[in-house]
């Protein structure tokens, strides 16, 4: 129904409602007094039935109006689905940029492994090496800048990369992205990364000081450390920060090593162990 319809609908009711029908003029001059006490009697008893007629004819008034609105709603279900639509296609694409490598040697690093996909394909956006660093069976994936760098790494599998030769294959998944936030954002802090681990698998018995102690027994001395965990995984992760890069490099052999009651996983770290910021609310008085 059109504006101009709704109002002329109104428009009646209004005029409708102000008529008496009682009036004189209403009723033919062959109608008798005893026609019109009749009159009067049956419009009393149907006064309210016609009253709440009115109110449903405004209520289907109105539901007209909201039908007419529901597009709009429609229009931010579309939009919603558009942008659902656009993510799955960045991480479809950033999955078609991406390789996935395996059978890599326990002393190659992240960053030898990405030097020879760039000499070889061009740029490389990030490099994850993944598994056990005293076992041959690492693997790794490689995300490139363009999807033809991706095919052109496929076409390396077989390349002797440290003492065995890697297997390329197109990736199922893409590279989950580091914080933006986390990543070194000056000289000191790439520095701090040099002398960071990133431990996994940890044992949610093991207490902070239970790490240290057997990193500091292990390797040498830490100056920082970082548990993390709740109560909703199993293990908990660290990042433990030694005074001596040498040192770090030397806790990677740590991988495998039963803590508590379970082998650790030890990797390079890609974010440095930021000291914790104290709120101002959070200072107690001397």
């Amino acid at each position: 129904m059109n504006p101009k319809s709704e109002f002329d609908a109104h428009k009646l009711a209004e005029m409708f409602s102000n008529l008496n029908p009682l009036a004189k003029e209403f009723f033919p001059s062959s109608y008798s007094h005893h026609d019109r006490q009749d009159f009067h009697f049956y419009y009393q008893n149907n006064n309210r039935s016609l009253a709440k007629n009115f109110q449903v004819a405004d209520q289907l008034l109105h539901s007209d109006n909201n039908r007419r609105r529901r597009p709009e709603f429609n229009n931010q279900g579309r939009r919603r689905m558009n942008n659902n639509r656009s993510v799955r296609a960045q991480q479809e694409e950033s999955i078609r940029r991406t390789v996935y490598v395996s059978d890599i040697d326990k002393d190659v690093s992240e960053e030898e492994l990405a030097k020879v996909f760039r000499e070889f394909c061009g740029y490389v956006n990030d490099c994850r090496i993944c598994g056990d660093p005293h076992s041959v069976l690492r693997f790794a994936f490689v995300e490139f800048a363009n999807e033809h760098s991706a095919r052109a790494a496929v076409g390396l599998s077989g390349t002797v990369v440290g003492s065995y030769p890697v297997k390329v294959l197109p990736s199922k998944t893409a590279i989950l992205p580091v914080n933006p936030t986390f990543l070194p954002k000056s000289n000191d802090e790439w520095d701090m990364c040099t002398r960071t681990i990133y431990c996994t698998n940890i044992d949610k018995k093991v207490s902070q000081a239970e790490v240290k102690s057997f990193f500091e027994t292990s390797c040498g001395e830490v100056t920082r450390l970082r548990l993390l965990g709740d109560q909703l995984h199993s293990t908990r992760i660290a990042f433990v920060e030694f005074a001596l890069a040498e040192t770090a490099l030397q806790a990677l052999n740590c991988s495998g090593m039963i803590l508590g009651a379970q082998p650790i996983r030890v990797s390079p770290s890609k974010t440095p162990v930021r000291p914790r910021v104290t709120r101002p609310g959070s200072l107690k008085a001397p």
